[in-house]
């Protein structure tokens, strides 16, 4: 995430190296069209392929609003025409469990549910197989550098979506402490900067497109950066 500058003093805080991504769809030659395949299949499936249907579609273009905002809700939906099903997978936040794994036993609760609920969800085939997905995330310097925080709500507006991804959600699953790129720098600043970093890690990145979190972050920088814009 952050580089140290090789000609600045030990005590100065190192500089924020600015990350573009790309996330590449790997086949996992796992297909369902039974929901107990689906379960089945799911209770083992490697986590990236959680992680890609959950959030890999905020990465894909799309010329509309997503119905669901993951892939497992919209397939209860779509294949296995089951509504109940999909609304409860659909609200879903995993920015709210506390790893993949945790994130993989809560789908598989709420589907042992409905199929209690209604038996012949066991044995009704879907009109449209499930394709489980991995990706594989694929990381890109741009050179950019920042030095101080003030600069991070100059930049904002310019990072991509796709860069915005890597640092304020990619971030969730590489840092110690599970969270984003910018507040986790924020912290070497010393505790002045402790509302804004606690401002970042409030905001929830998953309901809503990448371009609507930007315009979050670009909107709470401003607010805590006043001058910079002035």
């Amino acid at each position: 995430m952050s580089e140290a500058g090789t000609a600045k003093p030990s005590n100065t805080p190192a500089s924020f190296a600015i990350k573009d991504c790309a996330l590449v769809a790997l086949a996992t030659g796992k297909k369902v069209t039974l929901l107990r395949e689906f379960r089945r299949e799911l209770q083992d499936i490697d986590a990236a392929s959680i992680y890609h249907h959950f959030w890999g579609g905020l990465l894909q273009p799309r010329f509309e609003e997503r119905e669901y905002n993951n892939d497992f809700a919209a397939w209860m939906q779509h294949g296995i025409h089951d509504a109940a099903l999909a609304e409860r997978l659909a609200v879903l936040d995993p920015t709210r469990a506390t790893d993949l794994e945790a994130l993989r036993c809560e789908v598989l609760e709420q589907i042992d549910i409905r199929l209690e609920e209604v038996e012949y969800l066991s044995w009704s085939r879907a009109s449209q197989p499930f394709v489980f997905i991995c990706s594989q995330i694929v990381v890109f310097d741009t050179g950019r550098r920042l030095q101080r925080p003030q600069e991070l709500a100059k930049i904002v507006s310019q990072l991509s979506t796709s860069s915005i991804f890597y640092h304020f959600i990619d971030a969730r699953r590489r840092t110690e402490h599970g969270h984003d790129d910018f507040s986790d720098w924020l912290t070497l600043f010393g505790e002045q900067y402790g509302p804004l970093k606690q401002a970042l890690q409030a905001v929830d990145p998953y309901f809503g497109s990448l371009s609507e979190l930007r315009r979050q972050l670009i909107s709470l920088l401003q607010s805590h950066f006043p001058e910079v814009h002035a």
